[in-house]
């Protein structure tokens, strides 16, 4: 079996022969028959592609130009052009000649096309998007993105350029918090690490000492105390008139990260108070650095990832809390040995800013200090140059470094609030979650469409009869105080007929109720047997961490490598959204089209 360091030299010779000059390949495989009617209007034709200088591009002549941004248009969507690959008008002609099949209706001509892409792609072993997003590893859109119009991508590193084994990295963090606890009194002997106790997206309560899942309104809807989850009317008499809100930080604390995890298992286990995270920090980071390979899971696929990203004309900016020793004994050894030519991993990045101090890092200017040696010695400076290596600084800085600003830049990270939603708030730059957990979240909702489904087709019963039900109760009612029933022939039904129909439907939703109760608690076990799904609360409303994530985050991911499969130039189109409104039976036909929720992205 092959180990990562063989992968990736069998991948770098699997892709070689396309990232040597590229005129054989593109002139025998990629000049499609293009999907455009002519008798529009342009100069030239959108194709969309790399985002480069204002010179053109072409395959053996200069038949492509690029949209720069200064010439940018704003698409039929509201998306910038920029960076968009375009057919120039003198050598439209001369190819429409001899292009038969681009006569007729769009319609027609784009339907051929759009098959003979799929064989293409199909022919040269190359995953289309449309199958790349629906597979664990997808990218899903909240947002529309055009990746072309981007010109800059900055990078958090810890659970997002490199993914730490959660039972090694959090299991010793664990251990240090339990010991650190020990010390100052805590009765802790005896506990032990259980990752399943807590998932992302969760809220400790600190007031009543609980851990809490709400849903996108802030309701609680799954409780536990200790270690013991709380029933359904515990949690309604304890949480039934308050919401969750965030902004109240001396109460609530939003676990937004697998960082969270083992400080979370230790709050429930000891419901204390004292964690000393920055103590655990450093004495766990000091043993990761002795013995990465304890701990890093490494992905020879990411590198690769990012030089596509590098050669497309982006600018790469490494943005990471942790310090200078640190960030480059990790990055060594999770990049390193996975890129080709003697590259190393700086040569990856235009910018590399290290102890940002995020969210400040956003908020607010902090002083910018270069790193000029090994060792890790600074001196001040004021402007980031290309190649260099940075500590501190502010967002602010890096957008008059790069003469790129707000929208034109992506940031990508797994921290929901330090990395996604301030950047977005405070900067506009547009943003991308990392959430490994997918990739599980994802198969346990496949899984369990069978589950989900059946369950449904029992709550549509128990509606169809509580329907009749409540009409026959509205008529008994009625027929009490002497007044007609909404129908003659509800009136005219006799007592003892009414009666026993409305008993009749009540023990048959009697029994509805004690088979869906247990299937409703069981929904979600397969991610987790506590919590349920992470981007779930119930069966039919998303969880507070998903309305954040399709808040602030444009696009979200398991993982950075997944990029690979949708190219630097992608447009990231983000899907219908289900509302209260829309025709109950397009809803219906979708969930037993096995389409889970057509609400969440990633369905």
């Amino acid at each position: 079996m092959y180990g990562t360091e063989a992968l990736a030299k069998d991948y770098w010779a699997n892709t070689n022969s396309l990232r040597k000059p590229t005129s054989h390949f593109k002139s025998n495989v990629f000049v499609p028959k293009f999907t455009v009617s002519f008798n529009v209007r342009p100069s030239f034709l959108n194709c969309g592609c790399t985002k480069l200088d204002d010179k053109a591009v072409g395959v053996g002549n200069d038949a492509f130009s690029v949209t720069s941004s200064s010439k940018y248009d704003v698409d039929y969507l509201g998306e910038s052009t920029k960076g968009d690959l375009n057919l120039n008008l003198e050598h439209l002609e001369s190819f429409v000649d001899g292009q038969s099949t681009l006569e007729g209706p769009i319609e027609e001509v784009a339907r051929m096309e759009a098959e003979e892409a799929d064989d293409l792609l199909r022919d040269l072993g190359i995953s289309s998007p449309y199958s790349s997003r629906h597979s664990p590893r997808g990218i899903f859109c909240s947002r529309t993105l055009n990746l072309r119009s981007i010109s800059a991508i900055g990078y958090d590193m810890d659970y997002t350029l490199m993914h730490y084994n959660v039972m090694a990295w959090e299991g010793r963090a664990y251990d240090y918090c339990m010991d650190n606890l020990r010390k100052v009194g805590f009765p802790v002997d005896g506990l032990a690490f259980d990752p399943d106790l807590v998932i992302r997206g969760l809220v400790i309560d600190k007031e009543k000492g609980n851990l809490v899942k709400p849903d996108r309104f802030g309701y609680v809807k799954r409780a536990m105390h200790g270690t013991n989850m709380l029933s359904t009317r515990a949690v309604s008499e304890m949480y039934g008139r308050e919401l969750v809100d965030l902004r109240n930080e001396s109460r609530w604390e939003f676990l937004n990260t697998l960082f969270s995890v083992s400080e979370a298992v230790a709050y429930m286990q000891a419901v204390g108070r004292a964690l000393f995270r920055a103590h655990v920090e450093g004495q766990l980071k000091s043993e990761i650095m002795s013995k990465p390979e304890l701990f890093v899971e490494p992905d020879p696929e990411l590198p690769l990832a990012l030089l596509d990203q590098k050669e497309a004309g982006k600018k790469l900016l490494l943005i990471t809390n942790s310090d200078y020793h640190y960030t480059d004994k990790m990055m060594q050894h999770s990049f390193n040995r996975f890129l080709p030519n003697d590259m190393g991993w700086r040569d990856l990045f235009d910018i590399v800013i290290v102890s940002a101090r995020k969210p400040e890092f956003f908020q607010m200017s902090h002083p910018m200090y270069e790193v000029v040696t090994g060792e890790g010695l600074m001196r001040p400076c004021f402007k980031a140059q290309t190649g260099g290596l940075y500590s501190g600084g502010s967002a602010q800085m890096v957008e008059n470094s790069l003469n790129v600003h707000g929208d034109e830049i992506l940031y990508v990270g797994d921290h929901i609030y330090t990395d996604v939603s301030v950047s977005k708030v405070h900067q506009r730059w547009r943003t991308a979650l990392i959430c490994r957990e997918l990739e599980e979240e994802y198969n346990a909702l496949i899984q369990s469409r069978g589950h989900r489904a059946s369950l449904v087709e029992l709550i549509n019963q128990k509606e169809d009869v509580g329907d009749l039900f409540n009409q026959l109760r509205l008529a008994l009612q009625r027929r009490t105080k002497g007044r007609p029933a909404q129908t003659r022939a509800a009136t005219n039904m006799n007592d003892q007929d009414l009666t026993e129909s409305m008993q009749k439907l009540l023990i048959v939703m009697q029994r509805l109720d004690e088979k869906i109760a247990p299937m409703l608690e069981a929904d979600g076990e397969l991610f987790n047997k506590r919590w349920g799904f992470l981007s779930r609360a119930g069966l039919w409303d998303k969880s507070h961490l998903m309305r954040q994530i399709e808040k602030y985050a444009d696009i979200y991911t398991s993982r950075v490598s997944n990029f690979l499969n949708y190219t630097p130039f992608m447009y990231f189109r983000s899907q219908e959204q289900t509302l209260a409104h829309d025709s109950y039976s397009y809803y219906h036909s979708n969930f037993n089209g096995c389409a889970i929720d057509s609400q969440d992205n990633f369905s």
